[in-house]
């Protein structure tokens, strides 16, 4: 009879510990917990909070400053997806590291920009003068296409997206490059001859592609940035009336008063 119990005890315990493991389910499946770099991404995200709230969604967002820890923590789980990124550079990063994310939506382009502060005009870019660029592969890549559009450099053919310093053909300029962290970029604006700075850290550092920039990328980039998730999970509900939100008014709204010289532009 005792030992009748004790089975009868396991069974309940083991019930009530699925019973609450479903019930725990239930409820990450209304958490979305986002990574994003701060501006425009986090800010962007906080706008939609009400709207996901009122479709029972909550919006956790973990604002990161690189552009490496974000996939990792998407992938080993620790986030649901994360907002930072264009195509090109999570395409490169799944090659790299072997990682599985996917993109569930682009939301914007952020087009990338040549800055200087001694130089107001790409002409009066001296001889020799010294061009710092992203270092991580993708962006690289992006920003010597950029100069080559603006006609400092020629690269050679079939250089691609994933261009280096090696890659180039011809440079009139004997300009030298410098390979820095992409978030580093606009504190070593001072010390070079431009620099080429992605969107999420030129705008929080006041620069205004219009205003500051000598030459800036067209309209016409492939480089949507977009939400990534975890391959499989990108038809998600969650996922699904994320991608919704940030495609709402008050993105649109918000993009159109805070960026009216297109630093920062929509997509479908």
């Amino acid at each position: 009879m005792k030992k009748k119990l004790i089975i009868a005890a396991m069974v309940l315990l083991s019930t009530a510990a699925v019973f609450a493991s479903g019930a725990k389910e239930q409820v990450n499946n209304n958490v979305i917990k986002i990574g994003a770099t701060p501006e425009p991404h986090a800010v962007m995200l906080n706008l939609v909070k009400a709207n996901l709230k009122a479709e029972g969604y909550d919006l956790q967002i973990i604002e990161f400053t690189d552009y490496v820890t974000p996939n990792e923590a998407l992938e080993s789980g620790e986030i649901d997806a994360n907002f930072f990124q264009h195509l090109p550079y999570l395409e490169s990063y799944n090659s790299e590291h072997g990682t599985h994310l996917v993109s569930a939506g682009g939301i914007h382009i952020e087009p990338i920009v040549l800055y200087s502060n001694k130089a107001k005009s790409l002409n009066e870019i001296p001889q020799g003068g010294i061009i710092a660029v992203p270092n991580d592969p993708t962006n690289e890549g992006r920003s010597l296409l950029l100069l080559q559009s603006a006609g400092l450099i020629t690269l050679k053919d079939g250089a691609g997206l994933e261009a280096t310093p090696f890659d180039i053909k011809d440079n009139p300029k004997k300009l030298k490059f410098e390979e820095i962290e992409a978030a580093s970029l606009p504190r070593v604006l001072t010390d070079v001859d431009a620099a080429v700075i992605n969107g999420n850290y030129a705008i929080p550092a006041g620069l205004i592609a219009s205003r500051d920039g000598l030459f800036i990328e067209g309209s016409d980039s492939p480089y949507v940035n977009v939400v990534a998730v975890k391959q499989g999970i990108e038809n998600e509900a969650k996922i699904k009336a994320l991608i919704k939100a940030l495609h709402g008014q008050e993105i649109t709204d918000y993009v159109s008063e805070k960026y009216p010289n297109n630093e920062v532009v929509l997509v479908n």
